[in-house]
């Protein structure tokens, strides 16, 4: 099990940028994937993007080419840089830590977009 704390979400106008933090605690030797989710009121918990152990990230579709998601596996870190923002990228976003027996959730943070 691990702890996950996220920061750096806010409000930017379209266009703009913003970068979210995760940070894990706890047993990070046994992550092997870390990713973000968003979510929007009345809507499921979507991925945004993902980082498996000695894979390459997968983003969906609709942020490819804008969002960049790093992981650091020895500190246990995970962000995701946000470029050229549009409103429909707003909600909160969380992250996500999963093991072979486990998956963990931060406490997400807002990220609004709109001009």
């Amino acid at each position: 099990q691990v702890q996950l704390v996220e920061s750096g979400g806010g409000f930017v106008q379209p266009g703009g940028s913003l970068r979210l933090s995760c940070a894990a605690t706890g047993r990070i030797d046994r992550i092997w994937a870390m990713a973000w989710y968003r979510q929007v009121p009345g809507k499921r918990r979507d991925l945004v993007a993902t980082v498996p152990d000695g894979h390459q990230p997968t983003y969906a579709a609709s942020v490819k080419g804008r969002f960049t998601i790093s992981r650091d596996n020895i500190k246990g870190t995970v962000t995701l840089q946000m470029n050229s923002l549009k409103p429909e990228d707003t909600g909160i976003y969380y992250c996500n830590a999963a093991g072979l027996d486990f998956e963990n959730w931060g406490q997400g943070t807002q990220v609004t977009v709109s001009s």
